[in-house]
């Protein structure tokens, strides 16, 4: 499972030639926003979580959002807690900079943190560290056959309030 898995689940949508692979890396979601050119925000980064019954969880997040413990017990029941990069591995067929809600290994729950939506498309990776695709909110909601949009982040509404603070101050 990596990019080769990825690519070949996009072609049942005729989308695998719209991947982009980089020579440098977009591993973290600050190289993914400076190698594609766009803000950290747009780049929608996949969060894997302890389930229930030893299955996995993603959550797929804007890049300057952080999981808020409270809101996302409160959403799924159970504490959050990551997995591991060996257990990301394990579960997904990704490695850690690359994983994606794509061509997974396994069939895991796939929700999509609302704070995506403020955006017309957002750059998720396609399975390695050096990879990514230009998707809307529906296509990445259709291509990870998404459960539900939920509310389990923090920190992107204040950083969004700041950003127009400073646009407004700059005129």
């Amino acid at each position: 499972m990596s990019i080769d898995s990825v690519r070949l689940y996009f072609k049942q949508f005729n989308r695998e030639q719209d991947i982009l692979e980089f020579d440098s890396s977009s591993a973290t979601v600050q190289e993914a926003a400076d190698t594609i050119g766009v803000e950290r925000a747009r780049i929608a980064k996949t969060l894997s979580f302890r389930g229930e019954e030893d299955k996995a969880i993603l959550v797929v997040a804007a890049g300057d959002a952080k999981v808020d413990n409270k809101k996302f017990r409160k959403t799924f029941g159970f504490k959050a807690r990551m997995l591991s990069p060996e257990q990301v591995l394990e579960q997904t067929g990704h490695e850690i900079g690359g994983v994606c809600p794509f061509g997974l290994k396994n069939d895991l729950d796939v929700y999509l943190d609302i704070s995506m939506k403020r955006f017309d498309t957002l750059y998720p990776a396609c399975g390695s560290t050096n990879s990514a695709i230009e998707l809307t909110n529906d296509e990445i909601f259709t291509y990870s056959w998404a459960k539900d949009w939920v509310d389990v982040s923090k920190g992107w509404e204040e950083e969004q309030k700041e950003n127009i603070v400073q646009d407004s101050l700059s005129k």
